[in-house]
């Protein structure tokens, strides 16, 4: 008797095989590579004969939070150091829903084509929850990522001030050691990372959209003194004319601040990362700016300027960690807490007792 065939909504259909998307080969050295406990001098080595895993895991070990991992990110970043600092950094951010990441891909790929090699250095947010991030911009800028000459690397924001990966400071002169001439930093678009990010590059881009109310929304005095360009996205079909009338308000706003110390006149210009319509117009503003101000100077003075900040930032950073990391301190915390709650201790008493504390504990162990 010939078998009924089950028409339920419920069966299910044999769905397409994928093919293979990774090279098994190619899968299998990364494997082997990963597992071999690789030493600072031979990973110094392969990044510097620009080796994208080597620089991945040179990343994700200066990133790391073990202090056993310190001694040697610190190793590594110090032997990559004298083959740094000659590439152009640019800082890239907007509200979320901007375009961020098409425009990246965008710019990313007109310069690889140009024949620059490019590291974009994407921070993902990290949830207030749970921690974790997505890190989907490898997805999200699918051309860009199979291009040779172009490097994507997610980092977590992790619980850092304003969005910016912890150690993104680091992670640059590691791609500028790797050979990557250009270097792209995604924000999160949120918060204070547009300060951090500032603190890092040499050129600020803002990147806003024109026709969601974000021509009143952007022209605020301190995000728009920071940027050296504002790009206004999405410039396309219907949406030509309202960009254009965005372009025209952004600039009448950008005449009523103060001459920056650079010498530089801030531009605002339109494009469209779909069509590539003026992705050059934006190379040829910011190599202006480069010429600029290598000629008056002011390039090496900020990157000098830069250097010093991150020096004391990093001196913040290592004390704070030495602090919250004190057994006897995270003990002391639990029990102040309590009676920061109870409403027995103020805050800032509270506080004071535990720095007291922590001089007391760093005296002994220096007697």
């Amino acid at each position: 008797m010939k078998q009924k065939k089950n028409t339920s909504a419920l069966n299910e259909i044999e769905g397409v095989i994928q093919p293979e998307i990774i090279s098994p080969k190619a899968a299998q050295n990364i494997q082997q590579f990963r597992r071999k406990n690789i030493s600072s001098e031979e990973l110094i080595s392969k990044i510097l004969l620009g080796d994208k895993v080597a620089l991945s895991r040179a990343i994700t070990l200066v990133e790391s939070t073990n202090p056993i991992h310190l001694e040697k990110a610190n190793e590594v970043i110090n032997g990559c150091l004298p083959f740094a600092n000659k590439s152009i950094r640019i800082g890239i951010t907007g509200v979320p829903g901007v375009g961020k990441s098409t425009f990246i891909e965008a710019f990313g790929k007109y310069l690889t084509n140009l024949g620059k090699k490019v590291a974009v250095l994407a921070i993902d947010p990290s949830s207030s929850l749970s921690h974790g991030s997505i890190l989907g911009d490898k997805t999200r800028m699918e051309e860009l990522v199979k291009d040779e000459n172009a490097y994507i690397r997610p980092s977590a924001s992790g619980d850092s001030l304003g969005g910016v990966a912890r150690k993104t400071r680091e992670a640059i002169i590691l791609c500028e050691a790797c050979g990557f001439d250009t270097i792209i930093i995604e924000t999160v678009g949120v918060g204070q990372s547009e300060t951090a990010v500032h603190s890092m590059v040499d050129f600020f881009l803002l990147l806003k959209i024109a026709g969601a109310g974000d021509e009143l929304q952007g022209i605020k005095r301190g995000i728009m003194e920071m940027a050296d360009v504002i790009v206004i996205n999405k410039a396309d079909g219907d949406n030509i004319k309202k960009a254009n009338l965005a372009k025209v308000e952004f600039n009448r706003a950008l005449h009523l601040f103060p001459t920056k110390s650079s010498g530089w006149n801030p531009k605002v210009t339109t494009c469209s990362a779909i069509t590539n319509e003026g992705i050059s117009a934006i190379w040829e503003i910011l190599t202006d700016y480069i010429d600029l101000t290598k000629s008056n100077g002011f390039f090496q003075e900020k990157r000098e300027e830069q250097n010093q900040y991150w020096m004391l930032e990093t001196i913040n950073e290592y004390l704070k960690n030495q602090f919250y990391h004190n057994p006897t301190i995270e003990k002391a915390l639990i029990d102040t807490k309590q009676k920061v709650i109870a409403h027995h201790l103020s805050p800032f008493a509270g506080a004071m007792e535990l720095l007291q504390l922590y001089n007391s504990l760093f005296i002994l162990n220096k007697e």
